[in-house]
């Protein structure tokens, strides 16, 4: 965070004006903590400005920055009060610890049919009831890629819930992404939305699809993972700003490589896999069961839970 030095934006800095300030800004220096961390040579190249005067820039960045540092005992008293949302299954909600965490990425994967959306449609309901029935009494933002956003479902598990079904529709904010700029955007874009409107839960359905569709070859994949990975921390800087859900489906390929188990491999490569705080992989079974496996989470063991998507929603 920045100090009262009378710096307060990159256009303070000495050597950077108004023009200055905004190509560095288009270049991804979009704040004094990056122009503190920046490499005096590097910025010089960047803006065409001396090294001496990159250096005297960089150094009152750093002067007009400072860290803050919590106790542990802060940061655990900070987690008692974080949110949850209920799945509506109790094993499942046993499975996360009480249920879908705020200030947190929740990411879901699993093949074609394994539920992902379908506990997103739940999520998006069950938030918007009072804590005491398991919600957080928001709304919700539902970044749409694959066009599988279902007013009628999220009806009739509103009915279940004892929700006004048209209220229910009305708390939920839906952006129909078709490309992985409009996708990226949306996030970008949500800080306004999720005050104005209250919003407490953020869904991505799904995560990777756009990106996969859009970067083909191994030629763009560097150009994809970069731009995945800005994209994710966004989500999180999100949750961590505004104290949210963030709720994320994922895709699944095959690795031939694995001979032995299951093959099945959420894509997105590590950018997700070290971005999202929990992971659950999903698989149908027989009939309205899926099973719910805990792959990695930071303070909850490894487990599984079945659970049933039924008309009336998740039950298990």
């Amino acid at each position: 965070m920045a100090k009262e030095k009378g710096i307060k934006e990159i256009s303070d800095l000495p050597g950077i004006g108004p023009t200055t300030s905004e190509k560095l800004k288009e270049l991804g220096y979009d704040s004094i903590e990056k122009i503190a961390t920046a490499v005096p040579h590097e910025l010089s190249d960047l803006v065409n400005m001396s090294v001496d005067s990159a250096k005297k820039a960089i150094d009152a960045a750093k002067q007009a920055t400072t860290l803050e540092y919590d106790t542990g005992s802060a940061i655990y008293d900070k987690r008692k009060v974080l949110g949850k949302i209920s799945t509506g299954a109790k094993d499942f909600d046993e499975l996360l610890g009480g249920g879908v965490e705020t200030n947190a990425i929740t990411e879901a994967y699993g093949k074609f049919a394994a539920g992902k959306t379908q506990i997103g449609f739940q999520l998006a309901v069950n938030v918007q009831l009072p804590a005491s029935k398991g919600g957080l009494d928001g709304n919700v933002l539902f970044i749409d890629t694959e066009g599988t956003f279902r007013p009628e479902r999220i009806e009739s598990l509103a009915k279940k819930a004892g929700l006004d079904p048209q209220k229910t529709l009305d708390n939920i904010f839906v952006v129909r992404a078709h490309t992985s700029d409009q996708q990226v955007l949306a996030a970008e874009r949500a800080d306004k939305l999720i005050r104005e409107k209250n919003i407490k839960l953020v869904i991505v359905d799904s995560m990777m699809s756009l990106f996969r569709a859009e970067y083909l070859g191994r030629g763009s994949l560097g150009e994809r993972q970069q731009k995945l990975n800005q994209h994710i921390h966004r989500l999180q800087q999100l949750a961590d700003t505004h104290g949210i859900a963030i709720y994320i489906t994922n895709q699944v390929m095959d690795n031939p490589a694995i001979l032995f188990g299951d093959p099945t491999t959420p894509v997105g490569g590590n950018i997700i896999a070290h971005a999202a705080t929990t992971r659950l992989y999903m698989r149908k079974s027989k009939e309205e069961k899926r099973i719910v496996k805990l792959v990695d989470s930071p303070n909850m063991p490894e487990g599984e839970a079945v659970i049933k998507i039924t008309t009336d929603g998740i039950v298990g």
